[in-house]
């Protein structure tokens, strides 16, 4: 199999989005995402579908939308947008400007939409506004990978790998992020189900990219 972190391609244009865009993913851990993204969507069982759980704003979304477009694929991200623990009042990761001013609460959908709309990505990638365990009920067909991003509580990360991985297609991947096997580095949740996934039996790691876990489907 060839390499699924090739070096990635973003074109600049797209690049300064995601830059201009809030959100906490490494530029050098955003771009091993677009290549395994690319690497996925390419292969000649590729069903032209990804899967992102945990938009935020859109910044990774970026990256996995170009790759789609390349290869004539879709991608769906799919979050409540109204943030996880750490976004709320008094956290660290609390941002006043994301606030609606309506209803008191985070929201950044409208956020997310406009990074799709300077990156020119709203015929790509296709934004699913609902708790993931929701559109879990909801979902239906495989896709060529599922990238987990989404809330770091163990609630919260068990439900998204409960309901998601198990869509991933034979030959696919499932993507988890923030993972740290040194408790001091981050939080324990993406670590703990990324174990589950290897412990399943169904998903070898295949590539490791800072705190980013490629592990292929058998």
């Amino acid at each position: 199999m060839s390499s699924p972190t090739r070096p990635s391609t973003l074109p600049d244009d797209r690049r300064t989005v995601a830059d201009d865009a809030p959100g906490f993913m490494p530029a050098d851990e955003a771009d091993a995402l677009h290549s395994v993204a690319d690497h996925y969507l390419s292969q000649p069982d590729s069903v032209g579908l990804g899967i992102e759980i945990g938009t935020y704003c859109g910044k990774s979304t970026v990256y996995l939308g170009d790759a789609a477009e390349r290869h004539g694929a879709l991608v769906v991200t799919v979050d409540h947008h109204r943030g996880s623990e750490e976004h709320q009042p008094g956290w660290e990761y609390h941002d006043t400007a994301l606030v609606d001013a309506h209803a008191g609460l985070l929201d950044t959908a409208a956020r997310f939409r406009r990074t799709m709309f300077d990156a020119k990505l709203e015929q790509t990638v296709l934004g699913l506004v609902a708790p993931s365990t929701a559109a879990a009920r909801v979902w239906g067909r495989e896709a060529d990978f599922v990238f987990i991003d989404g809330g770091h509580s163990m609630e919260a990360a068990q439900n998204d790998y409960d309901g998601w991985a198990r869509w991933v297609r034979s030959g696919g991947a499932l993507l988890i992020h923030d993972v740290f096997p040194d408790p001091a580095d981050g939080g324990r949740p993406p670590y703990e189900i990324y174990r589950q996934a290897l412990d399943s039996g169904l998903f070898t790691e295949v590539a490791v990219h800072g705190s980013l876990r490629v592990l292929q489907r058998a």
